[in-house]
């Protein structure tokens, strides 16, 4: 048996390099095998007594504690809407403004 491994060329996969992985996996199957009585108890344990809650943040948690509704957020939607509508008008009243004044400097 070859104690070498060839170098890969990197046009595809190092079949030796496989091989050696998949037999080391093989063998820390059956080398843990027998521990799987062991862990399992263990990690239950572990859960039950010293891990902490786990919880995800989404943003339905954060509606409910806040006390939102979907309603909320179409008003609020809509009130941004009437606010950009409303800086657009006064902008080009702003801009007929300063339209006027130039013409009646011009003259």
């Amino acid at each position: 048996m070859s104690v070498k491994v060839s170098e890969s060329t990197g046009y595809g996969p190092n079949t030796q390099m496989s091989l050696f992985g998949y037999i080391m996996a093989a063998v820390l199957v059956i080398v843990l095998l027998p521990l799987i009585p062991v862990l399992v108890p263990v990690w239950i344990l572990w859960k039950v007594f010293v891990a902490e809650e786990e919880f995800g943040h989404s943003f339905e948690d954060w509606r409910r504690d806040t006390g939102r509704t979907p309603d909320d957020r179409a008003a609020a939607a809509d009130a941004e809407l009437a606010a950009a509508e409303t800086e657009a008008v006064e902008a080009d009243d702003a801009e007929s403004e300063d339209e006027t004044e130039q013409a009646a400097a011009e003259s």
